[in-house]
């Protein structure tokens, strides 16, 4: 007798749950179909017709990968496969930062949930969570996310990229650094935070090891806080009393702890461990490799010991993969550098060069470059000492000098395999750059590096290796100069007042007085009023009256005066237009730029 109405109520409850889920807004008005994806690319002038039957062809060959997948594969925009989807899907699309999330909805759900599931909450609006999605399909994690904060739940496009960022943003703040001893720094971390990934060369004494906990938790910490504190290079000295460590941070080292110097011999015998070198040998410098997972991240250091005359020095360089895949819009070119640097890695043969000191952002430059290439249809090959990162898509070699297996030794090897790109990490020799031009002049894209101080100079130094001018002429494409500058912090920028000796420069380059802004220093920035950094370019393009002049064998002086004269923007100018922009400091572009009074 009451079964009837328990069906209508259970049928009910299955609406509700429904509605719970998703409905659309009662203003909202129906989205015309935006038809496929690939067209929507298409049309928008992401992608081309052959890419796009390429794709359509992979997802139809491969079961269970979207078209979306492929799509990224294939190297389209994540932002404009992104906003495809929403087009077609009809569901709106966000790109969130670290300040419009609902913090509180985030920790609920769990950093680690939020990465794995990629997923952000974005805040309630009405009695709806606005959830940041990257795969729309999913629509189990939105009903999972539904029933973790009991609240109606609409699905909202997001990039994987903007995801990964809010995520790295939190974890950071998670962990707040004070200045303690050091057995109340290393209690809360443990030997196996940071995971070793061992070679199968490796053979780890592990009983050794585990009467050394107390190290093995310090050395973890020294890798954690590095991390978390976006450090690039962790120095470990030792002076006549004490133990200094010290991190590179924004190009600018910093004196972070200084532990018991009896605890020195303890620290780089864990590190020599880690490497694999030789623990005994403390008068030779010595170079290895350390693989760690830190949450779930793959890390590389490189360790290089010298011996000093109060001990062994280390240094440990962080590579993160994360740190290298930047776009290139995202390195601070300005628009016209950006458009005519695409331009330059969009052609068929040539040399590129990317000068500048170490440290200057070379190799993210030409990482970045590769990375907007075609890896489908090009054979792009690298030869590298050493291969700092790992790029998908792309073969490359690392060279070993020991055997004989140098950067012309590779380079004539890599020309029998079918390059269309080749990249070669740095021209050293007068071989290396006869090879790159022979390569260049025969059909390859050359893309390396020189360590010069500016564009023109690239010209002088590789005629003083001793190649030929008029090769040089034909077959250098472009050269780009390159520094790093550290940004104004957001957190606490407020206006400025420049001093005397800065209002020379800033008059000499018209920038308004009025414009100019500081970092007053805060947490977030450590009191330095910086953070992050931001390329400085300086790009010189070839044409044939400076091919000319390159024949000639010019002076250093007389060719960039040439090239100033033919409308090359220099690192200084390029420099003071940021300063305009209220993204950097005078005394930053003093610091890194050549003067010119």
């Amino acid at each position: 007798m009451n079964s009837t109405p328990s069906t209508t109520h259970d049928a009910d409850q299955d609406d509700l749950s429904l509605s719970v889920l998703w409905t659309p807004e009662e203003s909202a008005t129906p989205a015309e179909p935006a038809g496929d994806m690939g067209d929507v690319l298409l049309s928008e002038g992401n992608i081309d017709a052959a890419k796009l039957t390429q794709a359509r062809g992979i997802a139809a060959k491969t079961p269970g990968k979207s078209l979306a997948r492929v799509m990224l594969d294939l190297g389209v925009s994540p932002l404009a496969v992104q906003q495809a989807l929403a087009a077609v899907t009809g569901l709106p699309f966000e790109q969130p930062g670290p300040d419009n999330v609902d913090v509180k909805l985030l920790h609920r759900l769990g950093l680690d949930y939020c990465q794995k599931h990629q997923v952000l909450p974005l805040g309630l609006r009405g009695n709806r969570l606005m959830l940041g999605v990257t795969d729309v399909d999913d629509l189990l994690v939105v009903d999972e996310v539904r029933h973790k904060l009991a609240v109606a739940v609409k699905p909202v496009i997001v990039c994987p990229r903007d995801v990964e960022i809010v995520i790295a943003a939190f974890k950071q703040e998670s962990t707040s650094e004070t200045d303690v001893p050091v057995d109340d720094i290393i209690a809360g971390i443990e030997e196996d935070d940071v995971e070793l990934v061992q070679t199968k060369e490796q053979e780890l004494d592990l009983e050794k090891m585990a009467g050394e906990s107390p190290v093995i938790r310090f050395v973890n910490y020294l890798i954690f806080n590095a991390v978390k504190e976006s450090a690039s290079d962790i120095h470990i000295e030792p002076q006549e009393k004490k133990l200094q460590i010290r991190y590179r941070i924004d190009g600018v080292l910093f004196e972070m702890m200084n532990p018991p110097l009896s605890m020195h011999p303890a620290i780089l015998s864990r590190l020599k461990v880690m490497a694999n070198l030789d623990i005994s040998e403390r008068r030779l410098p010595q170079d290895g490799r350390i693989r760690v997972m830190l949450h779930g991240r793959k890390l590389d250091l490189r360790l290089s010991t010298l011996p000093l005359a109060a001990g062994e020095k280390a240094v440990l360089r962080i590579l993160d993969t994360r740190a290298i895949s930047v776009p290139l819009e995202d390195l601070g070119m300005d628009d016209n550098i950006l458009v005519a640097w695409r331009h330059q890695i969009a052609q068929p043969h040539g040399i590129l060069l990317v000068t500048g000191p170490t440290g200057s952002g070379k190799t993210t430059t030409l990482y970045s470059s590769l990375n907007q290439m075609d890896r489908g249809k090009l054979n792009i090959s690298t030869v590298e000492d050493p291969v700092e990162y790992h790029l998908g898509g792309i073969n490359q070699t690392q060279i070993f000098e020991k055997i004989g297996m140098t950067f012309a030794a590779s380079l004539r090897a890599l020309l029998r395999q079918d390059p269309d790109v080749i990249m070669i990490g740095e021209i050293r020799d007068a071989e290396t750059a006869r090879i790159a031009i022979q390569a260049s002049l025969t059909g390859h894209l050359v893309l390396s590096t020189l360590h010069t101080n500016d564009a023109p100079s690239a010209v002088t130094r590789l005629i003083n290796i001793g190649v030929e001018p008029y090769l040089i002429g034909a077959a250098l494409n472009a050269i780009i100069a390159q520094r790093l500058i550290r940004r104004i912090c957001p957190h606490c920028k407020v206006p400025a007042q420049p001093d005397e000796h800065a209002v020379k420069y800033l008059r000499m380059h018209d920038v308004p007085i009025a414009t100019l802004v500081m970092g007053r220093g805060c947490d977030r920035c450590r009191g330095t009023g910086y953070t992050g950094r931001l390329g400085l370019f300086e790009l010189l393009p070839l044409d044939d009256f400076l091919r000319d002049k390159i024949a000639a064998n010019p002076t250093v002086t007389e060719f960039r005066r040439l090239c100033v004269e033919r409308g090359m923007k220099t690192l200084r100018e390029d420099g003071f237009e940021k300063v305009r922009e209220g993204r950097t400091t005078v005394d930053e572009i003093l610091r890194v730029t050549e003067s010119t009074i």
